[in-house]
C-alpha cells in the first residue's frame, strides 16, 4: 500500500505570537520565519524535520487540551534521542513536566510545557512501531 500522507504540522494558536516563537527559537532550538504581513499571518517554526505553525488567537488565551479536556498533550514528536533532547531542553530552563519514562501504552516519552501552557510529548514506541489503526 502506498503511503498518502507523508508529514503532518502542528498548528498553535497563540495570543502573542511574537513571543511564542521567541520561546521555541531560544528554549526549544526552532528556527522561525515569519509571513506576518500576508492575509493570514502566521510564524512558521523549524527544527530537523518538524514543522510548527503560530497562528494569533484575536486576544484569547490558548487553551492546553488537559484544561479543556481533562487530559491529553498538545503535540507529540517522534525522537529516538530522547535522552539528549530532554537534556538539552533542562539546560535552556524548559519546564519539565513528566521526565524521560516508558509509559503504560508502551512508549517512552518526555514531556515539556510551553509558554503557552501547552504539554509536548516527545517519544516513541519502544518496540520501534507505531501504532495502526
Amino acid at each position: 500500500m502506498k503511503n498518502l500522507l507523508i508529514e503532518s504540522h502542528c498548528i498553535f494558536p497563540t495570543n502573542d505570537i511574537i513571543k511564542t516563537a521567541n520561546f521555541y527559537e531560544q528554549k526549544l532550538g526552532f528556527k522561525t520565519v515569519s509571513y506576518l504581513n500576508v492575509g493570514e499571518p502566521h510564524i512558521c517554526l523549524y527544527r530537523d524535520t518538524t514543522e510548527i505553525i503560530l497562528i494569533k488567537t484575536n486576544g484569547q488565551k490558548a487553551i492546553p487540551n488537559r484544561d479543556l479536556y481533562g487530559y491529553g498533550y498538545d503535540a507529540y514528536f517522534i525522537t529516538k534521542d530522547q535522552e539528549e533532547l530532554q537534556g538539552e531542553m533542562i539546560s535552556s530552563g524548559v519546564k519539565i513536566v513528566r521526565s524521560l519514562n516508558d509509559t503504560d501504552y508502551n512508549n517512552k516519552e518526555f514531556v515539556v510545557e510551553d509558554i503557552d501552557g501547552r504539554w509536548i510529548a516527545f517519544g516513541i514506541k519502544t518496540n520501534g512501531r507505531h501504532m495502526k489503526v
